[in-house]
């Protein structure tokens, strides 16, 4: 297993301030956990899908909400992704795609609704990207990042 910056072993490392996190690593880490449930509560008649974008990054969240015969297609450019996970990426040499199958890059939670209704749910949630779409697939992937 890969250890990026070691806290195990030297946690001295939490106390470190990097410029592009504006606080110390440990100050980051830190940062509480996003409640979803009362920004989405009046959307849920728009919702065809829901995915909290946790531990198994995109891949190992998406396709559960995913009947068979679609794929997600996830365009990675249409969000910026926060810095500490380039930081992560950067100083634990860690490929683009571990890190979208490991972190949810920014992207806490999916909405999976139609395209009529996307307007109006973005309407209702300010702060929502479009990060892609839904398509009829052939194969058995469930998932694409571009």
């Amino acid at each position: 297993m890969r250890k990026v910056f070691d806290i195990d072993r030297d946690p001295s490392a939490l106390k470190v301030s990097y410029t592009e996190l504006k606080r110390t690593l440990g100050e980051e880490l830190l940062q509480p956990h996003r409640c979803y449930h009362s920004e989405l509560k009046p959307i849920f008649p728009l919702v065809k899908g829901l995915a909290h974008i946790t531990g198994g990054g995109f891949e190992g969240n998406i396709p559960r909400i995913l009947p068979k015969g679609l794929t997600a297609q996830i365009n990675k450019h249409a969000w910026q992704v926060p810095p500490i996970f380039k930081l992560i990426q950067e100083k634990g040499k860690i490929k683009e795609a571990e890190m979208y199958q490991v972190f949810n890059m920014g992207i806490g939670m999916v909405i999976i609704c139609s395209p009529q209704q996307a307007a109006e749910l973005a309407a209702t949630l300010p702060e929502t990207k479009k990060v892609g779409k839904v398509i009829q697939s052939t194969d058995s992937k469930k998932i694409t990042i571009t």
